[in-house]
C-alpha cells in the first residue's frame, strides 16, 4: 500500500521524471518516455499510473482551454470565495467533503484516471480553495482574512 510520505519522499523524482510538473511538456511524453519511467527507481513505477499522469495533464490543458485557467475552473466550485471552516481539532477535518467528491466526479468524467476525492479534497486545501487549518493554527487567522 502506498502512502503520502512514501509519494512525499519521491518529490524530486517525480519533479525530474515529469518535467517539472509543465503539463503541456508532460502531455506530449510518448511509449519511449513512459518506458523508461518505467525503470526509474525516482518514482512510483506503475504503467497504468504513468501513462494517467500523461492523460491527465492532457485533460488538464483541455480544462485551461475550456475556461481560460485551471484556476478559473477551481474557483467557480466555491462561487470565487475560500471556503472557511472553523475546524477545533484536527479530528474534525474530513478526508473527502461532497465538494471534492463532485469535482472528482466532474474531473473523471473529463477523463482523468487514478483521481478520487480524498486527492481533490487534499488539492482543495492545497491550493487554498479550502481553509481547513484548526482555528488555534496561525494559518487559520491569515487565509481568513482573505474571506469577503
Amino acid at each position: 500500500c502506498l502512502s503520502w510520505q512514501t509519494i512525499l519522499n519521491k518529490r524530486e523524482g517525480y519533479r525530474k521524471a515529469f518535467k517539472n510538473f509543465d503539463p503541456k511538456k508532460v502531455a506530449k511524453m510518448g511509449i519511449t518516455e513512459q518506458t523508461k519511467l518505467l525503470n526509474d527507481s525516482g518514482i512510483v513505477r506503475n504503467r497504468l499510473k504513468i501513462a494517467s499522469t500523461i492523460s491527465n495533464a492532457q485533460v488538464f490543458l483541455k480544462v485551461q482551454k475550456e475556461f481560460g485557467s485551471f484556476a478559473k475552473y477551481l474557483w467557480q466550485w466555491v462561487d470565487n470565495q475560500p471556503i472557511n471552516e472553523r475546524r477545533k481539532t484536527f479530528q474534525e477535518v474530513p478526508a473527502v467533503t461532497p465538494l471534492a467528491i463532485a469535482l472528482a466526479k466532474d474531473l473523471k468524467k473529463r477523463g482523468c484516471k487514478f483521481l478520487g476525492p480524498t486527492i481533490c479534497y487534499a488539492y482543495l486545501q492545497a491550493v487554498g480553495l479550502v481553509n481547513d487549518h484548526t482555528t488555534d493554527c496561525f494559518r487559520h487567522k491569515e487565509l481568513s482574512r482573505l474571506v469577503k
